[in-house]
């Protein structure tokens, strides 16, 4: 039987949604306010899903310290008090929270033992939410 374990992370980071291949006009149409040309923050909910079977020694998923100490060096470490325009990963991607959330799902699976990560859920405000499982 295969059990679940989530845990929920917090991050503040700004953004500034803007295309370079898109005109000044057809950036605002696209995104609005949050094309802003001095960006604009969230305080983001990361919540990861991992599953598996139930260690009969421990009783659990996983160990949520290990959990802890990965997401903290891959994502929050990165990610926190960062102006996401600014990281790598964005130089040529635009720091949507949907691609924000695809790249937090592709580090963890990378550097989680295989098969355990289900899901990532990232929250950007009150109604915004988005969620990554799989390829």
């Amino acid at each position: 039987m295969r059990a679940y374990f989530g845990r929920r992370y917090r991050i503040s980071a700004s953004h500034r949604l803007h295309n370079e291949q898109l005109t000044v006009e057809e950036n605002r149409a696209t995104y609005g306010k949050c094309n802003n040309p001095y960006g604009h923050g969230h305080n983001y909910e990361i919540e990861v899903m991992v599953g598996g079977a139930v260690d009969p020694a421990t009783g659990m998923v996983m160990n949520l310290v290990d959990l802890d100490r990965v997401v903290r060096k891959t994502v929050l470490e990165r990610f926190d008090h960062a102006n996401l325009n600014l990281d790598p990963l964005f130089l040529n991607l635009v720091p949507t929270t949907e691609n924000l959330c695809k790249a937090v799902h592709r580090f963890l699976k990378e550097a989680l033992p295989p098969g355990t990560l289900e899901r990532v859920r990232i929250e950007e405000t009150e109604n915004n939410f988005f969620e990554c499982s799989g390829e």
